[in-house]
């Protein structure tokens, strides 16, 4: 049984920084490429980053394009979200996500594999 857990986020004032983690479990992780999604109030689900099953490819949605990092631990089965200069509008739920394969997906119909999210509120 494959499951993504999701954790780090909360409430942080604009300007401030969150690190999410995304543990995985029951998929050959090194094999993944890793998503990070957020949906906010209201809204659609929406690429933010992806990470190829080798690290050495990343792709970011255009607005946080310099101001998040993905990153992976192959030997943890742990993919993270650095997010730095967060603004009011990167409030949303965040959800990791596993697609299977090589590539940078940025659809979320490439991706098998959801956690449950972990809320991110950022404050003026």
């Amino acid at each position: 049984q494959v499951q993504l857990v999701e954790s780090g986020g909360g409430l942080v004032q604009a300007g401030g920084s969150l690190r999410l983690s995304c543990a995985a479990s029951g998929l050959t992780f090194s094999t993944y490429a890793m998503g990070w999604f957020h949906q906010a109030p209201g809204k659609e689900r929406e690429f933010v980053a992806v990470i190829s099953w080798s690290g050495r490819s990343t792709y970011y949605a255009d607005s946080v394009k310099g101001r998040f990092t993905i990153s992976r631990d192959n030997g943890k089965n742990t993919v993270y979200l650095q997010m730095n200069s967060l603004k009011t509008e990167d409030t949303a739920v965040y959800y990791c996500a596993a697609a299977a394969g090589v590539g940078v997906p940025q659809v979320s119909s490439r991706y098998q594999h959801w956690g449950q999210g972990t809320q991110v509120t950022v404050s003026s």
